[in-house]
């Protein structure tokens, strides 16, 4: 499958490595952190032995890719997490979910450049053609990122997250691997 190697891919701001046991506490706060939580959308209740679990059969997986995104100037803390997954290997085709730690390490670079780094493995070692995610509206840092990495929108859409008694859109969003490769020359 596409996702039987699970790299370590080096940048500028991050590392990101494949996920495992040593990254459990990071991801326990990830999800407790309401901010975070309001941009994912999760209205669940986390369990720290069912993350324990998760974190330690991502690496059991050849059809998804689950990174821990590692700050270089934090010496390599978690900092969050990126993950490809939902492959549609007759089409070529996957989903993109990242999810930082919470307002203190928004606005570093951390996500931009672990979008950038996952895109360039995804489609030069990889046959992948699309890429695509999901955002919600009112995330315009999110939205903002995503476009800055080459990701199109495709459509809305209408009032699929209810938080705090309002409703919210979701914005589909792509990028393809002919449209990424220009972009990287």
């Amino acid at each position: 499958m596409m996702f039987a190697d699970k790299p370590t891919l080096p940048g500028d701001r991050v590392t990101l490595r494949p996920v495992g046991p040593e990254h459990v506490e990071g991801l326990w706060e990830l999800v407790n952190d309401p901010e975070t939580g309001r941009l994912t959308g999760s209205h669940a209740k986390p369990d720290h032995e069912a993350i324990k679990r998760w974190y330690a059969s991502r690496g059991e997986h050849d059809n998804r890719l689950d990174l821990a995104i590692c700050a270089n100037d934090q010496d390599g803390a978690y900092v969050g997490e990126i993950v490809l997954n939902d492959l549609d290997t007759d089409n070529l085709s996957c989903n993109l979910r990242i999810a930082l730690i919470g307002p203190r390490v928004f606005g570093r670079g951390y996500g931009g450049e672990a979008i950038r780094l996952v895109l360039r493995h995804a489609f030069t070692t990889t046959p992948l053609h699309r890429i695509h995610l999901e955002a919600f509206a009112f995330n315009e840092r999110a939205l903002h990122v995503y476009r800055k990495a080459g990701f199109v929108q495709e459509g809305v859409h209408r009032d699929v997250l209810r938080w705090d008694g309002k409703w919210h859109d979701s914005i589909t969003m792509a990028v393809l691997a002919p449209d990424f490769k220009v972009r990287e020359i």
